[in-house]
């Protein structure tokens, strides 16, 4: 799979950008009422730190999608599943479909975290097996991926966002949100990347290497992360984009690490279905 599957994405990983319309999840455009006039000195990258600190004291059902294109080919990854940000454990459901090719079929793998380890199995080669790697030792392969899929990345970059404006009160998954808008600095999106993947990125010219990447958060009235959305989409043929959306925040999480016995461990990861 990883020989069919690595070299279509790696196409898409060095052209990526953020591939939405735009303009956000189409639900999350029913606006309720316009922001009040900002005071100058508003910190708004203040609230979504805030939001970001208080949903990592939770959990939450994850519901997030990620797609890539070359200007060609098309790849989306979808990630679901229950995952504690306090407790650090929870466990994902990763599936990769081509759209441009709907008679391909979908490649899945199930994911656990426990005790600061990532667990992945489920792959039709593995016979029943489970790789394993330290959460720490995790990089990300693509751009607007997170290491071995890990949602905390995905907040932690969130709370780097530069530039936030506050755009208002929207409707998203039936709550009242705030949504705020701003850019991911170049640092911050290739936070975690490998080495050899900042290289490339590095060698591209600078006017499209560069480019900032849009982001948005919306933030429910408990003052929790409700829906993250990263896109890099410049016109160029290349794009990614990431959106997550938690529900169910504050639900209990119990997972347990797979036998020892079907456990092979790994130094490093590769492949598009773990980041």
């Amino acid at each position: 799979m990883r020989r069919t599957l690595v070299p279509l994405v790696i196409v898409a990983a060095l052209l990526c950008a953020g591939c939405s319309d735009g303009s956000g999840p189409a639900e999350a455009k029913a606006t309720v009422k316009p922001a009040a006039a900002p005071s100058p000195k508003t910190d708004h990258a203040a609230a979504i730190r805030a939001a970001v600190a208080a949903t990592q004291k939770s959990s939450a059902r994850i519901d997030e999608e990620i797609t890539m294109g070359d200007g060609t080919n098309t790849f989306v990854i979808s990630i679901k599943g229950d995952f504690d940000w306090a407790g650090n454990r929870g466990r994902l459901g990763v599936e990769l479909t081509s759209p441009d090719d709907p008679g391909k079929k979908p490649v899945r793998m199930d994911e656990i975290v426990h005790g600061g380890t990532v667990y992945m199995g489920g792959l039709p080669d593995m016979n029943g097996s489970w790789m394993s790697i330290r959460q720490d030792r995790a990089e990300a392969h693509y751009l607007l991926r997170a290491p071995a899929n890990d949602p905390r990345h995905v907040l932690e970059q969130a709370a780097q966002m530069r530039g936030v404006r506050n755009l208002g009160l929207t409707m998203v998954k039936g709550e009242v949100t705030t949504h705020y808008r701003g850019t991911l600095s170049w640092e911050t999106v290739t936070l975690r990347m490998t080495k050899d993947m900042r290289a490339k990125f590095e060698g591209m010219p600078e006017e499209i290497a560069r480019l900032p990447v849009r982001a948005d958060v919306w933030v429910d009235e408990s003052g929790r992360v409700l829906r993250t959305e990263f896109d890099w989409r410049n016109g160029y043929p290349g794009s990614a984009a990431a959106t997550m959306t938690l529900t169910d925040h504050g639900k209990a999480v119990r997972v347990s690490a797979p036998p020892a016995g079907d456990v092979v461990p790994t130094p490093t990861l590769g492949g598009p279905l773990t980041g």
